[in-house]
């Protein structure tokens, strides 16, 4: 019952039912615009000749809702600005003007949002093109326009679809209720959910089958969370300083380092490696060496490409982490707080210790990651779980939903909070996932 209040107390916050409601309207406007097939493509012809996306494009296709396979408006959805953010993100541990623009607080910000939106652009001309080739080559029969003119049209449409839904994302962010970009690529994933399911109790037997495979999903989103929520606190100890009357610091605070620090970038990481020999096995038909060597890649739920993909996962784990926590740069700042940790001189010493405990947190975190994303894979090749709906069982798809919803769910407690109403845990708040 008290759940039950909670959603009433939702509506009773004027603002939060706003933000909420303008938050569902936007996301209906984007899976709307998902289903808009690009001028000069004739869709009922492209459903009947275009075959479903594998490999890296049926990854891209799970994330922009089902927009790709059908030459939607949005096909390349919101993932040329995720490109565009990552590569200033990496490039914000390399190269120097990038560095002063992340310390230079808001107007960095600023900067650098700009930059990414440049980015998003250039990025979606490119991928337009490639898109357009590829839907000419794969589906020829359904392109009613001369393929200049289609390529002309695609980049042009494609390229003002990408910008419109990142200003959708943007609108979220600004006005409704969790991060509009995060929204718009759970939206995409959940889209394929209710098909996925649909298949899978069309091939079982029984019910109870069905209702074993449920409760597994349950049990492996309740270990997702504890992924995502795992924190590794160290106590900080700030000086006292007295300015005039007042008394300033003297108080212990948490520096939290998170079990998953680096998130779902992982696992991207290492399914973009995993298509690369499929990738080349393909330019070399003819070539039977070349087909042996890259034969394992092929099946995703096979043995060998499960081993290999666990450990390319770990292998990114420590390295995004690397680059997304830096422990000089977290010294430093307690140093100039006029913080320290108990038991531990500040500067090297401190930057040491930071390490040491990232490291040791890491570890486990990469091998709980790495199980997380060959999960699918367990679940299609051992269990005999339809693709459709094996893939929820981990990988990139339940991190994500699973982040986000913590993320967003975390917004809506504050706004209760606030108000005075109880959030959704009585025990302990909901914690949302900070953006990389």
């Amino acid at each position: 019952m008290s759940l039950i209040e909670n959603f009433r107390n939702i509506f009773k916050i004027e603002d939060l039912k706003n933000r909420i409601i303008y938050t569902v309207g936007i996301l209906m406007v984007y899976r709307v615009g998902s289903y808009i097939t690009l001028p000069g493509v004739d869709a009922s012809v492209l459903a009947e000749t275009a075959g479903s996306a594998g490999g890296l494009l049926g990854l891209f296709d799970l994330f922009v809702g089902g927009a790709f396979s059908r030459a939607g408006v949005f096909a390349l959805g919101i993932m040329p600005y995720i490109t565009a953010a990552i590569i200033i993100q990496l490039m914000g541990a390399v190269v120097p003007y990038f560095q002063k623009l992340q310390r230079e607080g808001e107007e960095g910000r600023r900067k650098i949002t700009r930059l990414t939106r440049y980015g998003t652009v250039a990025i979606t001309l490119v991928q337009s093109i490639g898109f357009a080739i590829n839907l000419i080559a794969t589906a020829s029969q359904a392109i009613v326009v001369s393929d200049i003119a289609f390529i002309i049209t695609a980049m042009i449409v494609l390229t003002a679809g990408t910008v419109f839904v990142m200003w959708l994302g943007e609108r979220i962010s600004e006005r409704g209720i969790g991060n509009g970009i995060s929204l718009i690529i759970m939206i995409g994933i959940i889209a394929a959910l209710p098909v996925g399911f649909y298949n899978e109790v069309a091939t079982k037997p029984n019910a109870i089958l069905v209702i074993i495979e449920v409760a597994a999903l349950i049990l492996v989103i309740a270990a997702v969370v504890l992924l995502t929520q795992g924190v590794r606190k160290i106590p900080v100890q700030y000086a006292k300083r007295v300015v005039g009357r007042k008394v300033y610091g003297g108080t212990t605070q948490y520096l939290p380092l998170k079990v998953n620090a680096a998130g779902v970038m992982p696992i991207i990481f290492a399914q973009s490696i995993m298509f690369i020999p499929s990738t080349i096995g393909s330019f070399f038909p003819d070539s039977e060496t070349i087909q042996f060597l890259t034969s394992w890649s092929v099946d995703w739920t096979g043995l060998t490409y499960s081993i290999v993909f666990f450990f390319v996962c770990m292998f990114f784990t420590f390295f995004y982490t690397a680059i997304a926590i830096n422990p000089k740069e977290m010294a430093d700042t307690m140093k100039r707080q006029g913080g320290f940790i108990p038991g531990v001189r500040p500067g090297k010493q401190t930057v040491e210790f930071i390490d040491n405990i990232l490291t040791k947190i890491t570890l486990p975190g990469s091998v709980f990651l790495s199980f997380v994303a060959i999960f699918p894979a367990i679940a299609a090749g051992f269990f005999g779980i339809t693709a459709g709906f094996a893939m929820f069982y981990g990988g990139t798809s339940l991190l994500i939903i699973v982040g986000v919803a913590l993320d967003t769910l975390q917004q809506i407690e504050s706004h209760l909070m606030m108000r005075h109403y109880d959030g959704f845990m009585k025990t302990g708040r909901i914690k949302g996932r900070r953006r990389a």
